[in-house]
């Protein structure tokens, strides 16, 4: 029996997308025992998924103490692992992977690292270009598998697996008009659009449209979202009472919900786990090409400013990728809600007035 490792010390939507890889090395090794390091908040997404059989939950903080970061590569390699896959390829997972002696470490090289050992048996290039819609972060971490092992029938699909229980959640069952999860701000202020134009946004489609509108938001943000509420105008449509912190309760509460409209972030990449019809409003620092998986169009749907201004900025390497991160606002600035709009009202006319 294969033993299996999948290192994603990253976001939620990171971990929810390498879920892949347990999902698909099944098939492979269908009788191999696989486990999960994540940091601790973001081990929901991994909760009942039949394909993972135990999560290693560390917390981040904790683990930037050199002492507590050998104290769980020990731990790790305490466990003999035969695969190990790195796809983030932080320095924290590097080390593991070089420590644990695994017959298999497969890892993403990352260009800009210059600290040159060996760290992976199989180190495997990111893929140029993405040639799929699920999008290129998903299409890199099944290139792991398939770069060594045999994958005949890749599954590109993130999923969660809820309970009937959690299937039964019934918070919003006293609204009887489609309730729109808005995702105001994203996780972090990088990601967050302006304020007066998340407003404007919710107050277009609350004046459009017979809907309900959820907050969302992370718990430390509440006081930043109740800045946006106080700009909106059509605050009746607006629904503050309901709000999880607990993180498995808010996927069942994106479960009972009928859309999401939000920040990119990894609130999308549950919505799509979930089968909920998604608009995704993209930081201009973030490259669309990675992260917008399964779009089409109808269903799932995105904006980015370098779609409405192409020429804006000639290259997206690294070094440009970061500079627009320390500072996008300005760049967000000229993603007006009217441009947004002319994505954002035919997707709705599809889900809300068919």
């Amino acid at each position: 029996m294969k033993k299996i490792l999948v290192i994603q010390n990253k976001r939620i939507g990171d971990v929810l997308i390498s879920s892949v890889i347990a999902n698909n090395i099944k098939q492979v090794f269908p009788d191999s025992k696989i486990d999960y390091f994540v940091y601790d908040y973001t081990a929901s997404v991994l909760t009942n998924n039949p394909n993972i059989d135990f999560v290693i939950e560390a917390n981040d903080k904790s683990l930037k103490n050199i002492f507590n970061l050998f104290k769980a590569i020990r731990k790790v390699k305490k466990q003999n692992y035969d695969i190990i896959f790195d796809p983030y390829a932080k320095f924290q997972s590097r080390l593991m992977c070089l420590f644990s002696k695994a017959k298999y470490r497969i890892g993403l090289k990352r260009k800009h690292k210059t600290l040159k050992l060996p760290f992976y048996t199989h180190p495997i290039s990111f893929l140029d270009h993405k040639t799929k819609i699920c999008g290129k972060a998903i299409e890199d971490r099944i290139n792991l598998i398939s770069s060594v092992f045999d994958l005949k029938t890749p599954d590109y699909n993130p999923k969660l697996f809820l309970t009937e229980e959690e299937k039964a959640y019934n918070k919003l069952a006293s609204y009887n008009k489609p309730v729109i999860m808005f995702g105001v701000l994203g996780s972090t202020p990088q990601k967050s659009m302006p304020y007066e134009y998340i407003a404007e946004l919710i107050d277009y489609v609350a004046s459009k449209y017979s809907v309900n509108i959820l907050f969302n938001y992370a718990p430390h943000q509440k006081e930043e979202a109740l800045k946006i509420y106080d700009l909106c105008h059509e605050k009746t449509a607006i629904i503050l009472d309901i709000y999880e912190k607990d993180f498995r309760d808010f996927i069942c509460l994106m479960n009972a919900c009928d859309m999401l409209i939000a920040n990119e972030g990894g609130i999308v990449h549950i919505a799509k786990a979930l089968n909920k019809p998604t608009f995704t409003i993209f930081s201009p620092y973030v490259n669309k090409d990675h992260w917008a998986s399964f779009e089409d169009g109808k269903f799932h749907v995105s904006t980015h400013l370098l779609e409405e201004k192409p020429n804006l900025f000639n290259e997206f390497t690294f070094e440009e990728r970061k500079k627009i991160e320390e500072n996008p606002h300005e760049l967000y600035k000229q993603l007006t809600p009217e441009m947004i709009l002319k994505k954002l009202t035919p997707f709705l006319e599809n889900h809300l007035n068919a």
